[in-house]
């Protein structure tokens, strides 16, 4: 391929020499983003050490270690170099956004130095460096454009558009020239990391590196710090106020229980136990297990979790910020419609192509590079394949004998054709219409006419060319341009950007949920609000575009964004200001997009969804969701297990508050009554967790979501996950569990049982009750007997029926008995422990079917 225009001025200058390109290198540094220094392995877990809920990890498991109890210390251990693992590799994750970033900045370019082209290494350009564009090339630098011959490029990356730009020369000298924003036709700039798609081009670097616009996105990025969720945050808060909660009542029980016994070492030991019965390890495993497998669930439905601390969020959702191109979209241009003499033919995939029509999609075809590139020629000739195949239409064994490119003064560009046993010449034109009319001599009704037709298409959102047709004697020279030739008009072109199957569903499922969604595109207004009607998006507001948006105070913005849902035109910046402007107004965000131009947006949403198959490297490493199939449906099905996630978890959370009221209340009450036995030591309540862990981290996390979870309202911002009411259930059900486990304990001490039945029948109501809890803590909506009929989840039966198995081992093996203090129980006590241990939580039941009969 040769990389050089015939004639180009530049070529006659010698370039920079090479030693000047090497003294502006070394002043400003390579062409790539500058990267901060990285954190080494230690720094990077010391970070992870220092939160609280690894700190309370570290705490019970080095107790348990004290207590003699390995196995469990070796396992709350191993959940702390779990988490410090997860954490380092997340942020290496995070930190290849901006290794993408330089990948993407730093192509091989082709420069002029010495006089000679060279092709060097992009991140060698430096400012000044004459720099020659082919079609396929990546541009290497920002750049101003010395010469351009009909060139395009793509520019999507940067500002959304789905089609290419067309570019012209600067005016003047282009060393003189200052640098415009991207986007907009005929311009004379060209920016690092996009791609020409169509031409050739001279250009002169004026920015390299962090002063290019890629290099700004890049700078946005690592200027966006992510902090932990709400959800992290009260977690931690809460594991705070009950660890200082239980060390205060640690070491009161202790000094009780020795002055009023005498018996300092029973006392410490007493006072373990509280601090075992009160430390609520489980909180930090449960989170990080829920989040761990909820990751593991998600991705079998095609959402990649690279931070599983978002899932909370994104139940939370309430606004869904959604780039047009390529997410709603395909980013790939179709033929949608044809208008001739008047009348439109809506093109249907695979449906025949009306005769009357054949002869403007012929010459739009021919009109069109054998081999295309750009997305609209290869929308014409994908269409001419199919449509016109077996037909005389199409053409493949003609020679294309000259070509008629763009030019600023003429929007239409022509393709000379010579068949194999024909003597003329064929010529096939298409541009834009008001072009085309020129070259065919439109008169003031057939003008007229024509605007109607392209008005009604453009209103549509259709982007539409014409098409014309002439003939030429093959014996005579071909004339200098296109207007020397007789066009005859064909007909109209219409093309679009189709919209992602079930997008519409998607739209509408979640409006229901209380998610509203926003458009936020680079595209042109009527375009996003033809797409947004498409879709069922609410529309009703209008749209806002960037210029629009650049006059409006932040005031003013707070006010329109709570109405507008579509915004067009706009670039990176101002994508991060509409996310930071809905944030600010109490809305959790979540930001979707497939371009480096969305990657600031992503990092700075409360949950950055990047679609996997089409998106760049930049903004699948710059979010923290990825949807692998592309499909935004699968959005709306994130944001459902998102849901049920928080609702599983909540659920699970409630439990561990409400098993752990009887387990500290029976750990504290005999203490004070010196005739009474202790009932909880610190292998009694070791044993419990055993229970408690799996329950609360497992059967929990394995409950489906319930159906209607879609037809709730988002969680507010401000929402705790321990409300009033989440609070107030946990605890009612923990003290009627205890009220029935003490009743047990005061029936047993009165009857004048030894101290070992006493202990044996209350530990014996005490899992009873667990198990209880866990039953009625499946739903809150549904009584048990439904959940098992209705609810699948295999891993309750292994947690009945194994505590079910141990408590009897431990109750009726005399090995086991006398190892954990333990007396034999007559079948009285069984009978006992079963009905106290239900009874604690009947009234859970009953409350659930009053509600569902005022609900119905």
């Amino acid at each position: 391929m040769s990389p050089t225009p015939d004639t180009t001025p530049l070529l006659e200058l010698r370039g920079l020499s090479s030693a000047e390109a090497e003294r502006r290198l070394a002043t400003d540094g390579p062409n790539e983003l500058a990267t901060a220094k990285p954190r080494n392995l230690l720094q990077q877990a010391w970070a992870v050490v220092r939160q609280p809920m690894i700190l309370l990890l570290l705490i019970a498991g080095t107790v348990n270690f004290a207590l003699a109890e390995p196995l469990d210390g070796a396992i709350l251990m191993s959940f702390v170099v779990v988490v410090i693992t997860i954490s380092i590799y997340q942020e290496h994750k995070t930190e290849n956004a901006l290794s993408a970033l330089r990948d993407l900045s730093s192509p091989r370019a082709l420069v002029v130095r010495d006089g000679r082209q060279l092709r060097i290494p992009g991140r060698e350009v430096v400012r000044g460096d004459v720099i020659v564009l082919v079609e396929g090339d990546r541009v290497p630098a920002d750049a101003a454009l010395a010469e351009a011959a009909n060139l395009s490029v793509d520019e999507s990356a940067l500002t959304g558009e789905s089609v290419p730009v067309r570019k012209t020369r600067v005016d003047g000298p282009p060393d003189a020239a200052t640098m415009g924003p991207p986007g907009g036709d005929a311009t004379p700039w060209v920016y690092s990391g996009t791609l020409v798609v169509k031409g050739r081009a001279i250009a002169l670097a004026k920015g390299t590196g962090s002063n290019t616009e890629l290099g700004r996105i890049g700078t946005a990025l690592r200027t966006i710090e992510e902090g932990p969720t709400p959800l992290q945050r009260e977690i931690d808060r809460l594991v705070r106020v009950i660890a200082v909660l239980g060390v205060l009542a640690a070491v009161a029980v202790a000094v009780i229980y020795g002055l009023t016994r005498g018996v300092w070492l029973e006392g410490v030991l007493a006072g373990i136990a509280t601090a075992m019965a009160m430390l609520p390890e489980e909180f930090p495993v449960v989170l990080t297990v829920f989040l761990a497998l909820g990751a593991w669930r998600m991705s079998q439905r095609h959402v990649l979790t690279r931070r599983p601390p978002v899932i909370e969020t994104l139940g939370s959702a309430t606004v869904v910020c959604v780039d047009k191109t390529g997410t709603l979209t395909m980013n790939r241009m179709t033929v949608r419609e044809f208008t001739v003499g008047g009348r439109t033919h809506v093109v249907e995939p695979g449906a025949p192509l009306p005769e009357e029509f054949h002869e403007v999609a012929e010459y739009a075809v021919l009109a069109s590079p054998v081999d295309p590139f750009d997305p609209m020629d290869t929308a014409f000739t994908a269409l001419g394949g199919r449509a016109l195949a077996g037909t005389e239409h199409l053409h493949p064994g003609w020679e294309l004998v000259r070509e008629y490119p763009l030019s600023e003064q003429l929007l239409a560009l022509a393709h000379v054709w010579r068949s194999p046993d024909g003597a003329d010449y064929v010529v096939a034109a298409k541009g834009a219409p008001e072009a085309i009319a020129d070259l065919c001599h439109f008169d003031a009704d057939a003008m007229a006419s024509l605007r109607r037709q392209v008005d009604a298409a453009t209103s549509a959102g259709l982007r539409v060319l014409g098409v014309a047709r002439a003939t030429f004697a093959g014996g005579e020279a071909l004339p200098p341009g296109q207007h020397d030739f007789d066009f005859e008009f064909v007909g109209l072109a219409g093309l679009h950007d189709p919209v992602r199957a079930g997008v519409g569903e998607a739209v509408a499922e979640l409006a229901r949920a209380g998610v509203r969604t926003v458009m936020i595109t680079g595209d042109y207004p009527g375009t996003a609000l033809a797409i947004a009607r498409e879709i069922g998006l609410d529309s009703a507001g209008g749209v806002i575009t960037g210029p629009e948006l650049a006059e409006l105070g932040d005031e003013e913005l707070a006010r329109r964004i709570r109405t507008v849902s579509v915004f067009a035109r706009m670039v990176p910046d101002q994508k991060l200001r509409l996310v930071r402007a809905l944030q600010a107004d109490d809305e959790v965000v979540g930001m979707t997009g497939d371009g480096v131009n969305d990657a600031p947006a992503l990092r700075a949403a409360d949950i950055g969804i990047a679609m996997g198959a089409r998106g760049t490297d930049v903004a699948r490493e710059s979010a923290a969701l990825v949807i692998t199939d592309d499909d935004f449906a699968s959005i709306a099905g994130g944001i459902r297990q998102g849901r049920g996630i928080f609702d599983n978890l909540r659920k699970a959370m409630a439990y561990i508050i409400a098993v752990h009221v009887p387990i500290v209340g029976m750990s504290l009450i005999p203490v004070f009554v010196v005739e009474w036995p202790l009932v909880l030591l610190p292998a009694l309540i070791a044993f419990i967790e055993l229970i408690i862990d799996p329950a609360c981290s497992i059967v929990f996390e394995a409950e489906q979501a319930d159906p209607d979870i879609m037809e709730q309202s988002p969680r507010g911002l401000g929402e705790p996950l321990f409300g009033a009411r989440v609070l107030t259930i946990a605890v009612v059900q923990g003290l009627s569990a205890l009220a029935a486990v003490l009743a047990v304990y005061l029936w047993a001490v009165f009857d004048g049982r030894p101290d070992e039945v006493v202990r044996s029948v209350t530990f014996a109501t005490l899992v009873i009750g667990n198990l209880a809890l866990i039953l009625v803590n499946r739903s809150w909506r549904l009584p048990i007997w439904r959940t098992f009929r209705e609810r699948r989840n295999r891993t309750l039966k292994w947690i009945l029926l194994g505590a079910t198995g141990l408590l009897a081992a431990l109750l009726l093996v005399p090995a086991f008995r006398d190892a954990f203090g333990l007396g034999p129980l007559e079948p009285l006590d069984w009978v006992v422990a079963m009905i106290a241990g239900f009874a604690g939580v009947a009234w859970f039941e009953v409350a659930k079917a009053v509600a569902a009969r005022r609900a119905g």
